[in-house]
């Protein structure tokens, strides 16, 4: 009987994100695997490392799936990082590419095959190349929007050049390389013929070779060949005509002479127009068109990521796809150097569920043959250890546990309101974005909204309803930046259109204005529609898009609205063929790849730079339009995620979140005092007024973008002392936020547009407001209520980080967010960390906590609260706590827990309770209302009274002790209710997590 292999995933207890790059490699890496590991660390999760365009700091746009980026480290350094990681008993969790490649860099075979090839290249099928386009000139072409003006201008400035490399001609453009058509060739080798054959008799070897070189190119199968053996034959000798053609070349003179004159005349000559035709000649017949950059809005024929024209989307869902570009990622799992993937923007496939579908069974077979292989007692016939065989066994399993996941896999999905993870997805969860809006949303005072709306509206003189800007700002998108892909999907819904009698009548530009207006109305960023079965979740999102797109059309014909409808929820007729039904689900399935970046684009990265009435709620899969969080809200999503999801990551800083953990904390706390924040504004947009000159009819900065200033700079502000230099470096920071703030905003300047007089403006303006070598009133005056706002957002901050160390979930730290981060966007959040001093941190808490007395030790740690030292400590001691109790966090029940009293509303608490241990959370909020002044220490009696603290499971009385203290506090009753008082878990330490010892 065959033996059923369930193999048992390996779950990260706590994740580190480390960002490699030139700047921080696999050693540097190495070095910090024992710091984590003291830290409490579990995984360390890297960003991507796969060889990557040269110089990218981020990764994201590998060229190479087959090889490590040799900017971060060879294989040997990688493998010296695994063992220092398998020492430490740490796992690593890979952050997975596979929606999109980087072509910009020459190193990307696969994309400069299909440039040389077109669609007889073996990697045609690699790229989501739409081979005919609605332009007809485009037609077997790929449009390429590389070129810095208008293409006739940077032929004639010389800016384009010919050159003769190892057999094979090539178009230079800077550090652009494009391969020429073999059969286009002839056109630099035919061209002065009869002069080389006065140079060299008939009967000379060498004429000869290159007239039969001539001849063989004239016999290469076409570019637009997609026949199997055809696509074979080309590859083999397009690549034996290029190695005779680099003999001859060396070892003739004359035909070398011939070949670098030639393209000297191709290259043409400065000033002398005609003298470009011979090259305009050539790269008209390749399979690629030059083009300015701002074409690729319009015109470009090839899906991107979002709309970054060097990034190509990949098309995963092909089996050899797939295969080639997970090929390395699976050898690093065989080998057991990864234990765990990420998945960047999982949207972005054509089919997400049938995706990670895939990537589970893979790593199950990964991982078996791995542990095959180590086992010392195999004792299994090969026929069982066979593919086949293991596959039937993992289908069987699957038929007992639908729900089974071998690997611990994530996805980096981006979730609306209320929106859950589809349930045919098999992933742990996703990377923590939704936590991280609900955990910052309960420091927020939802009690200030409607004071905040006044506030803001008045501020920057005008009214923005959210819902509405976003609706805008989606269009905006899809008109200045992605307008291409929506004329495609207009024209495929042109031609459904036209093949029904009563939808024929439709024009092409009514189809593509109501595509426009359903997907600026979607309510989330995609749905997940792959077969004729329409989920009801999909269904509702779809509706609702529609119907609230017909509402702000009414002018426009609504059975248009109803037939897109009908073909995105696969309502077909019932006389349809499958090719009709297979027309129309494909349909839906592009349209749905767009949809997301869409979102993306429109949302994140314009409204949240828009929408500024309280910056900290304007993060990646947050709702600023919700002022806040409720704790009934956030116990609600905890109480789901146990339960269903309990090993999704949660965050609060990412390489991709707008600003940083500890900037947000600071900023929420502006929710709790509006009349102050108001009586601000008021006096620093006065005293700044002076430094305001306008560009055209524009006052720079506009009162919007003066208002995300002031917010800005109270968030970011450095605790540490700054001389001259550190000052400027702080400057340039908020120079560079603020203009790439200004460009994303596209209201009064743009990335597309630069509006450099406004731009100018807007530097001169924070250059003299922040100028502190005069007598600033500005600066004296929000120097003193920042002060203030930090002294609170301290305590904001540990609060958070203890609540996502012990909420249900896996913890995730940002690089260096162990100690104070006041960082922005990127790539401002992706400085270099200093580790040095993190070590010798971590060192010294270790030593003063078991030498000194612990009482001395937190007093002094409270006074000087602003090195870090707490937030470290907090940091250490509670995921220390969480790794020695790993079953109460990962499997123990979340209890939500009510406070009772005058600061009730200042307090989030909840117990985790497992059949043997019970610890309890208990962290304050709102501190300007419990402090009456922001040096006052958040300890005793006389600041939280009689606010008590029900724990309803207690029926004896218990005794809990505070990790980070030692201190006990025992249970006791109060208006019939067991429980202990706010005082006697507050008395030294600003928050609490609290083990039952007796």
């Amino acid at each position: 009987m065959m033996q059923t292999h369930f193999h048992t995933p390996r779950i990260p207890i706590a994740t580190y994100r480390l960002q490699l790059n030139k700047h921080f490699t696999f050693p540097d890496a190495k070095k910090i695997v024992a710091y984590l590991h003291a830290l409490g660390i579990s995984d360390i999760y890297c960003s991507p490392y796969l060889k990557a365009g040269e110089g990218s700091l981020h990764g994201y746009d590998v060229v190479d799936h087959h090889s490590l980026n040799p900017e971060i480290g060879t294989e040997q350094e990688m493998d010296e990082l695994s063992r220092e990681l398998e020492h430490y008993g740490m796992g690593h969790v890979f952050d997975l590419v596979p929606n999109h490649m980087g072509i910009a860099d020459k190193e990307n075979i696969w994309w400069m095959d299909v440039l040389e090839n077109g669609m007889s290249s073996c990697y045609a099928n690699f790229f989501d190349i739409d081979w005919n386009p609605i332009k007809d000139e485009l037609k077997n072409k790929i449009l390429l929007p590389v070129l810095g003006d208008q293409y006739g201008n940077v032929l004639d400035n010389q800016e384009l050049s010919l050159t003769f490399e190892n057999g094979a001609f090539f178009i230079l453009y800077y550090h652009h390389k494009f391969p020429l058509r073999p059969q286009t060739y002839p056109e630099i080798l035919k061209h002065r013929l009869e002069e080389l054959e006065k140079t060299l008799p008939e009967e000379n070897p060498n004429l000869a070779e290159f007239l039969s070189i001539l001849t063989a190119i004239d016999h290469l199968p076409a570019y637009t060949e997609t026949e199997e053996e055809k696509i074979r034959e080309r590859r083999r000798e397009k690549e034996v005509i290029k190695k005779r053609l680099h003999t001859l070349y060396n070892e003739s003179p004359e035909i070398r002479h011939f070949i670098d004159e030639n393209v000297l005349l191709f290259n043409g000559q400065k000033g002398g127009t005609e003298s470009f035709d011979l090259l305009n000649n050539l790269l008209d017949k390749q399979v690629y068109r030059l083009s300015h950059w701002r074409v690729a809005t319009e015109e470009i024929n090839y899906r991107r990521f979002f709309d970054i024209s060097d990034l190509a989307a990949t098309r995963v869902e092909e089996p050899d796809v797939f295969r080639e570009t997970h090929e390395l990622v699976f050898s690093l799992i065989r080998q057991g150097k990864v234990t765990g993937l990420r998945v960047d923007h999982p949207d972005g496939l054509y089919c997400p569920p049938e995706y990670f579908k895939e990537l589970q069974k893979n790593c199950y077979l990964l991982t078996l043959e791995r542990n095959a292989k180590n086992s010392k007692n195999n004792l299994a016939s090969a026929d069982e250890q066979s593919e086949e065989n293991t596959l039937k066994q993992y289908h069987e399993i699957l038929a007992r546990e639908p729900h089974y996941k071998p690997f611990y896999i994530v996805g980096e999905k981006i979730l609306g309101r209320s929106e859950k993870i589809p349930e045919d997805w098999p992933i742990f969860g996703t990377t923590g974005y939704d936590f991280l809006a609900a955990v910052n949303g309960i420091f927020v005072e939802t009690r200030n909204a409607k004071e905040f709306d006044k506030i803001y509206s008045r501020f920057i003189k005008e009214t923005i309803y959210f819902h509405e800007i976003v609706y805008k700002k989606k269009k905006l998108i899809m008109q200045v930046a992605m307008s291409s892909e929506i004329n495609t999907l207009g024209h495929y819904l042109n031609r459904i259109s036209e093949k029904n009698r009563h939808t024929r009548d439709f024009t092409l530009n009514s189809l593509a204005y109501a595509i426009i207006e359903v997907i600026a109305c979607f309510p989330v960023y995609r749905t997940y529609i792959h077969s004729p079965e329409v989920d009801e979740r999909d269904k509702r999102y779809v509706e609702h898009a529609v119907s609230r797109a017909r509402q702000k059309n009414p002018a426009l014909n609504e059975s248009i609205f109803f037939f897109l409808k009908d073909v995105l929820l696969n309502n077909y007729p019932g006389y349809f063929k499958e090719e009709d039904k297979k027309e129309w689900l494909n349909f839906t399935m592009k349209f749905q790849q767009i949809t997301g970046p869409v979102m993306a684009k429109g949302v994140e990265d314009t409204v949240f730079y828009v929408y500024n009435r309280l910056i900290s709620l304007n993060e990646v899969g947050g709702s600023p339009d919700w002022f806040g969080t409720s704790i009934e809200a956030f116990h609600g999503q905890n109480t789901e995620r146990a339960k269903s999801w309990q090993h999704s990551m949660l965050a609060t800083s990412t390489h991709d979140t707008k600003r940083s953990e500890d900037v947000r904390a600071r900023i929420n706390v502006l929710s709790e005092i509006p009349a102050k924040w108001r009586e601000c504004l008021i006096r620093w947009s006065r005293n700044n007024k002076k430094h305001k000159h306008l560009a055209g009819d524009l006052a720079a900065p506009g009162k919007n973008e003066e208002y995300l200033f002031y917010q800005t700079l109270i968030g970011a502000w450095p605790l540490e002392p700054m001389d001259d230099s550190g000052y400027e470096i702080f400057k340039n920071r908020i120079k560079e936020y603020m203009l790439k703030a200004s460009r994303e905003a596209k209201e009064n300047t743009s990335w597309i547009n630069p509006n450099t007089a406004y731009e100018d403006a807007l530097m001169h303006f924070i250059n003299n407001v922040m100028n502190r070598k005069q007598n600033n009133a500005f600066l004296h005056d929000f120097k003193r209520f920042q002060g203030e706002i930090s002294h609170y957002g301290i305590y904001n901050s540990i609060a958070q980080t203890l609540l996502k160390i012990t909420s249900p979930g896996v913890p995730d730290i940002y690089q260096g967010n162990e100690i104070w981060s006041f960082c922005l966007v990127d790539p401002d959040n992706r400085m270099p960390v200093d580790y040095g001093m993190r070590i010798s941190m971590l060192e010294e808490l270790k030593g003063q906590e078991t030498n000194g007395g612990m009482q001395a030790f937190i007093t002094n740690m409270m006074r000087n609260r602003e090195n870090g030292m707490i937030k470290l400590y907090v940091t250490h001691k509670a995921l220390t706590f969480r790794k020695e109790n790993r079953e109460l966090f990962e499997t123990g029940n979340y209890t939500p827990l009510e406070a009772a009293g005058t600061k009730e509303n200042n307090v989030c608490a909840y117990a985790r309770n497992s059949n043997t241990k019970t610890a309890i959370v208990v962290v304050p909020r709102f501190m300007t209302q419990i402090l009456s002044h922001a040096e006052e220490l958040p300890f005793g009696k006389h600041v939280w009274g009689d606010t008590f603290l029900s724990l309803p499971f207690e029926d004896s009385a218990a005794g809990y002790q505070n990790i980070f203290t030692g201190e006990v506090a025992k249970t006791t009753i109060h208006n019939n209710t067991k429980g202990i008082f706010l005082s006697e878990i507050f008395t030294t330490f600003p928050v609490a997590l609290m083990e039952k010892i007796c």
